[in-house]
């Protein structure tokens, strides 16, 4: 049976490198999940995830002609949701309104500050003479 995309599949880890884990497939391939495609969150060392011999479940992400096959952990698992989903966008846009907003205000108390500490050091430009 030959590999799909999208298909999700049970493998075993043969190795483990700085960039991410071979994991050996049923149909005798191995494939390569990135450390990217590890896990939800950043992922600083692969070995906190996974160790060699280890049965994992992975998403065909692509088969190339060469017989490359990429791999997914984090997409096989069933609370993936991925980035580009009309629901992350409106929470961005949400979070860019926000931030417009806490910038205003930021600029306004700054301005505020500003005068408030300005009368008590005599104005701006004011001289005394000694």
């Amino acid at each position: 049976m030959p590999l799909e995309v999208g298909a999700i599949v049970e493998g075993v880890v043969t190795g483990v490198t700085n960039f991410g884990a071979f994991v050996s497939l049923p149909d005798g391939k191995t494939g390569l999940v990135h450390i990217s495609e590890v896990a939800d969150a950043y992922v600083k060392d692969i070995n906190d995830y996974v160790k060699k011999n280890d049965a994992v479940k992975v998403k065909v992400l692509s088969v190339d002609v060469s017989g490359k096959v990429g791999l997914s952990i984090k997409q096989a698992s069933p609370t993936y949701r991925p980035r580009n989903t009309p629901e992350f966008r409106r929470s961005r846009a949400n979070f860019e309104d926000r931030l417009a907003r806490f910038m205003k205000e930021s600029d306004e108390r700054q301005t505020d500050l500003r005068k408030a500490t300005d009368s008590k050091r005599g104005g701006r430009g004011s001289r005394r003479d000694v």
